[in-house]
């Protein structure tokens, strides 16, 4: 892990490969691990870096007032600290909206988007009252110790006949959540509504969902597909919310075709 200071934060990143740089962002309940078999196999062709968010991982935590711009802001320090130039995005989940979001506030530094199992932020792509509810609920289970709550928000994660490893090692990850990044992720998505950013995006992007997402269904991919005029959509078969731990063959080949369109590598 290395480290880098961003207004104020300390932010550990990994970092592997040569080549355009690609940057990775997590989602909930998860950090710079998620992205361990991208890390392992699109460093032939990348540079590939993942970051932890503030919150999550090694990385410090960030004010209780911390929200989707702040998160934002704090990538766009970490390209401009790291000197990456324009960096292909790719986020998952929470992290999908979050590069949504460096995209409305710096779009200049995006050169693509990989958005994978993402929402234009919960209230932007939910019904009031799912957001209602998974707010209340994960605020309250925060409080608790994760081995009381992880178990319960797996079989939303993973489609049924998931590789166990893949389930483990997103459990892993959720045991080491930390308080502080539950609450700002949580707050900060909650509140998001990026419907309005959608058709201003005119760089190239690949929508990556698995047929079986109970958390972020089809529905909404075909939403963010319809309202981003430069979108492709593609559905995985067989496959749940976190599809690149859980079909990272699959994941990977999709996001190097697409970064092979539209990049010099």
């Amino acid at each position: 892990m290395a480290r880098v200071t961003v207004a104020g934060l300390e932010i550990a990143f990994e970092r592997a490969g040569t080549g355009p740089p690609l940057l990775l962002l997590h989602g909930g309940w998860s950090d710079h691990r998620a992205w361990r078999p991208q890390l392992e196999e699109l460093a032939d062709e990348f540079t590939v870096i993942a970051w932890a968010a503030p919150g999550c991982g090694r990385s410090a935590d960030p004010p209780a007032d911390f929200r989707l711009p702040d998160y934002a802001d704090c990538v766009a320090g970490l390209v401009d600290a790291l000197g990456l130039a324009r960096p292909h995005m790719l986020g998952l989940s929470f992290g999908g909206g979050l590069a949504l979001e460096v995209y409305r506030r710096h779009p200049a530094i995006v050169r693509t988007l990989v958005l994978a199992a993402a929402y234009a932020g919960w209230a932007g792509s939910l019904p009031p009252d799912v957001v209602e509810q998974r707010l209340a609920r994960a605020l309250r289970e925060a409080e608790l110790p994760p081995e009381q709550w992880a178990d319960g928000y797996l079989p939303g994660m993973f489609a049924a006949g998931a590789p166990p490893g893949a389930v483990e090692e997103y459990r892993t990850m959720m045991l080491d959540a930390r308080l502080a990044g539950i609450r700002a992720m949580l707050q900060g998505f909650a509140e998001a509504d990026l419907r309005d950013v959608l058709p201003t995006i005119d760089v190239p992007t690949l929508l990556l969902y698995g047929a079986e997402d109970q958390r972020s269904p089809l529905s909404v991919a075909e939403d963010l597909h319809a309202r981003i005029p430069t979108s492709r959509l593609v559905v995985i078969p067989d496959i749940g919310h976190v599809s690149n731990l859980e079909a990272p063959d699959v994941f990977n080949e999709e996001v190097r075709s697409f970064l092979h369109e539209h990049t010099r590598v």
